[in-house]
């Protein structure tokens, strides 16, 4: 690994299919992340994000280039790279409770019962899910299932934490507060973090760098912008920090004109074929006089 980047993509493109059946999905991506960073990618849906970040996960091979953690290609999922999916992904027979603490015993297998218990309570606290700490996930509404999942991830401290639009499901103030508790959780422990959304807002609040990701097919990484606002953040003191709204300006810019452009792309023009309507002929269908 060289120049502390923890992780890299290098020359990076993903497709699905072959021939003519080809569905090119990323092209030539290169990315480093240092050790302790926090990066975000921005840009809508459908252009790729889920795909990147899940050749990170170990869940998907490159079909050019190679991912590299820590210096050495991944070849599959590993705990040491915890992810939060923006579908849940919970054991519907599980209650809220052995959710966690399956992650917290595959990870902590020398810990005693009692810390272990310690351990998983305070993530679910944390969630605020403690009364629910006893249902299973069809009896949650779908923002708790998701509280679940972000519980079970951070509980297990991983080295490198990747978020898939964790936080999309949750009501507004449910979600600041995740935001907060991550971010104090990355920064006490000086974990590396990837977050993958398409609220810049977001990014903005808890990333040191934001890089948007081109629309696709063939996605490429735009531009990146440096958040140089101080930590800790204040969402309310964001709103008139002239860094915060410059780079906000920027980006949001940067993200209407590639719609515009890929808007325009999109059109095409159809020529109808010419078609003449039938009209039926009258005199074979005497009409019935109703009396």
């Amino acid at each position: 690994m060289s120049n502390n980047n923890i992780v890299e993509f290098k020359n990076v493109s993903k497709w699905y299919g072959e021939g003519a059946n080809r569905t090119h999905v990323l092209k030539n991506i290169n990315l480093t992340v240092k050790e302790g960073e926090f990066l975000a990618i921005v840009g809508f849906t459908g252009s790729g994000k889920t795909t990147l970040i899940n050749m990170l996960t170990g869940l998907l091979k490159p079909s050019e280039g190679e991912v590299l953690y820590k210096g050495k290609p991944v070849e599959g999922p590993s705990p040491e790279r915890g992810i939060i999916f923006q579908n849940y992904s919970l054991l519907p027979w599980l209650t809220v409770y052995q959710n966690v603490a399956l992650s917290v015993n595959a990870i902590y297998k020398d810990w005693d019962k009692t810390k272990k218990d310690a351990h998983i309570r305070h993530f679910i606290d944390m969630v605020s899910l403690s009364p629910a700490i006893n249902k299973r996930p069809n009896e949650l509404s779908g923002g708790m299932r998701q509280r679940v999942s972000v519980a079970r991830a951070l509980a297990v401290d991983p080295e490198l934490l990747l978020m898939d639009e964790p936080l999309g499901a949750l009501d507004a103030l449910t979600r600041g507060n995740l935001q907060e508790e991550i971010l104090k959780i990355w920064s006490a422990n000086k974990r590396t973090a990837l977050l993958i959304t398409n609220d810049v807002d977001e990014g903005i609040f808890m990333a040191d760098r934001i890089i948007p990701l081109n629309p696709g097919p063939n996605a490429t990484l735009g531009p990146e912008y440096s958040i140089d606002v101080k930590r800790p953040r204040n969402k309310k003191a964001l709103n008139t920090d002239p860094q915060f709204k410059e780079v906000r300006t920027e980006i949001l810019n940067y993200l209407v004109e590639l719609g515009d452009a890929s808007k325009l792309s999109q059109t095409q023009t159809y020529q109808l074929p010419d078609l003449q309507p039938i009209m039926p002929n009258t005199r074979s269908f005497p009409m019935k006089r109703v009396s």
